[in-house]
């Protein structure tokens, strides 16, 4: 296990933020989220970014020409992405496809790939984020405001950088994943997508009458203590890189029937752990575990295609002094039952507990949510130049909310040993003390 953070600088020339509208023309229409988009937690704009090396047989083609045609070609079908976004009765969402298209950004930057490897080994956090995603004023609105932004950024080595910001309320990681497979194709010349965009958000709608039929502690209205706010001041972003060896050598602490837990179990409930004990909170103080479950995998009743945010993430509720003071097996088991209560019915009741509370933020205070993307294929987009070096969240970037939410990445590290990264922010003290008590389980 090993972190890193970096110090390059470097400097970067934009030209105007310009508007892509779709190819052809689209329908000017309303269009409804479903309950589970428009959620408060899912209010605000996420970050993604991808870095790409020079490749000899694409010389001569521009990655900001050929990605912007592609675009524009691609909002022809994906054509609520060039609307605005409307509040209704209830605080309900819902699209204006009105076509005035995504902001788009072309810069250069004097730094070459390599320097960025050199200095981070290309994982969260990224230096200079905010050149490489550039904060047009005024865009970053829920409402009425564009709701994709990208930048593409030309390196010295003719390398290039994908960065991309977008409205998480339109849509999930896999459903943008969705998006830039879309893009991908569309620059190698296709005329549509392989796979075709499915609304149909209504499927994620609240039932007539509502009913909420589970406890959802991960929707409990919280009081603010001292011990569980994290100052936006005093941050300190690392990533943690686990490999093989490293999860197998935490598997062999586990009891026999523990044993056959998936990867995903052990590193949640054991980086959930350190980061409590890391924290110092109060013995009595209550702590949560969110587990983001997706739809897709776990149900087939949503259409492929379906790009709007398809997953819940039931709590596991404990105590920091149970979760600190037991074994890591106590804090597996939390994982595994929450995993678990994730049911069609279990979705059917988030989206009505939205109608019936007004649309809530999931509980921060306290809480541990992990999102993995391994299965998403961020890293596969390949424009032409290759698949991206790096692909994933940009963490600490525009409009990301930092304070508990986690990823779990694929990743190569130096020696090209595959494994998972985990970008993790806490206070520069509780970051000092996660790191030791990573080293103690370590030896």
């Amino acid at each position: 296990m090993w972190s890193s953070s970096t110090s390059l600088v470097f400097k970067v020339e934009r030209c105007e933020p310009e508007f892509v509208v779709p190819a052809k023309q689209t329908p000017h229409e309303y269009k409804q989220l479903s309950d589970i988009d428009d959620q408060e937690s899912l209010r605000f704009q996420q970050p993604l970014i991808q870095f790409y090396e020079y490749d000899p047989s694409m010389e001569g083609r521009d990655p900001v020409k050929v990605i912007k045609e592609a675009v524009s070609k691609t909002l022809v079908f994906y054509y609520p992405f060039a609307g605005r976004l409307r509040e209704g009765f209830g605080k309900k969402l819902f699209v204006e496809c009105t076509g005035e298209g995504i902001l788009f950004i072309e810069a250069n930057a004097d730094v070459s790939l390599h320097q960025f490897q050199d200095s981070s080994s290309l994982q969260p956090p990224f230096p200079c984020m905010d050149q490489l995603l550039y904060h047009v004023p005024n865009s970053d609105g829920i409402l009425d405001s564009p709701l994709l932004l990208i930048q593409v950024t030309r390196l010295k080595c003719d390398g290039f950088i994908f960065a991309m910001r977008f409205n998480h309320t339109m849509c999930d990681a896999y459903g943008i994943a969705q998006f830039m497979t879309a893009i991908v194709e569309m620059a190698y010349g296709a005329h549509a997508p392989s796979i075709l965009p499915v609304w149909e958000r209504a499927l994620l709608n609240s039932r007539d009458p509502p009913l909420i039929t589970y406890l959802h502690h991960e929707y409990d209205q919280v009081g603010d203590t001292n011990a569980t706010k994290i100052s936006l001041n005093d941050i300190t972003y690392r990533s943690f890189f686990f490999g093989s060896i490293e999860i197998s050598t935490i598997r062999k602490t586990l009891p026999i029937h523990l044993r056959h837990c998936s990867s995903f179990e052990l590193l949640s409930a054991y980086i959930w752990r350190l980061r409590t004990i890391s924290l110092q909170l109060s013995p009595n103080e209550e702590v949560r575990f969110l587990c983001l479950v997706n739809l897709r995998f776990k149900l087939n009743s949503l259409p492929s295609g379906y790009y709007g945010n398809a997953f819940a993430f039931p709590a596991a509720l404990t105590t920091a002094g149970k979760l600190c003071q037991n074994p890591l097996a106590y804090a597996i088991e939390l994982v595994k039952k929450a995993k678990s209560e994730m049911t069609e019915e279990y979705i059917k009741s988030v989206a009505d507990l939205m109608v019936i509370k007004g649309r809530p933020h999931c509980t921060a205070i306290g809480s541990f949510l992990v999102s993995d993307l391994r299965k998403i294929g961020l890293g596969e987009v390949d424009f032409g130049w290759g698949k991206a070096i790096y692909g994933g969240p940009a963490i600490g970037g525009v409009g990301m909310v930092p304070d508990f939410v986690n990823f779990f990445i694929p990743f190569n590290n130096r020696e090209g040993e595959k494994g998972i990264l985990v970008p993790i922010c806490l206070p520069s003290l509780a970051m000092k003390r996660f790191v030791i008590e990573l080293d103690a389980n370590r030896s």
